[in-house]
Formats: C-alpha cells, structure tokens, sequence
C-alpha cells in the first residue's frame, strides 16, 4: 500500500515528524492568515484618492507649484488634497497644470 516501515518503534519516529512538520505548516498557515488580516485592515483603513491635489514647493509657506488629478503618478510628495473649486482657481491664478494628468482639461479651465 504505501512505503511504511513494518516495526512500531519506526511508526511512532514517523508520526512524531509528522506531528511537527504539521505543527511547522500550522503556524505557518497562521502566520499568512495574520499578514493578510493585516494587510486588508490597511487597505480599508487608507483614505480614499482625492479628486484633485496641488504639489507644493519648498520653502516659507509652502508655495503651490502644480496642480494634478488625485490619480496622478506625477505628483510629488509634498502636497495636499483640493476640491474642484480651489483647483479651478489655482489654475486661474496662474499655477502650473500637469503635463501628464492635464487637470486643465478634465476641470475645463483652458490657458
């Protein structure tokens, strides 16, 4: 049937390393469990992409420099959340609107 060995004593080694291999795999079975516990209490913990936000440049005040969609790849990492309005006037007054997400267009303000 299967390659067992025929004696008692080798039976019971078997089943010991059994016993702890299955005590290795449960733990590690546990351990993924967690991880992806954990992973989704994250996932649902982060705060939604905004719609619309302004990358902000270095110094006093922290002066705007450009304007992105939330969803951009472009964007630095000093910046903050807008909503559409204050991204509409931020282009009206002047400042810059990404070359790869274009808020100018999706917001329809045109320069």
């Amino acid at each position: 049937m299967y390659d067992l060995p025929p004696d008692l004593p080798r039976l019971r080694t078997l089943e010991q390393q059994l016993t702890i291999w299955i005590g290795h795999v449960r733990a590690a079975i546990a351990a993924a469990e967690q991880q992806e516990l954990e992973r989704r209490q994250a996932e649902e913990r982060r705060p939604p992409t905004p719609d619309w936000i302004v990358e902000l440049g270095i110094g006093q005040g922290s002066p705007p420099t450009e304007v992105h969609a939330g969803h951009c790849h472009a964007a630095g990492k000093r910046r903050r959340a807008i909503d559409r309005n204050q991204a509409r006037a931020l282009l009206a007054d002047g400042i810059r609107a990404c070359a790869h997400c274009r808020p100018d267009t999706s917001l329809g303000v045109l320069g």
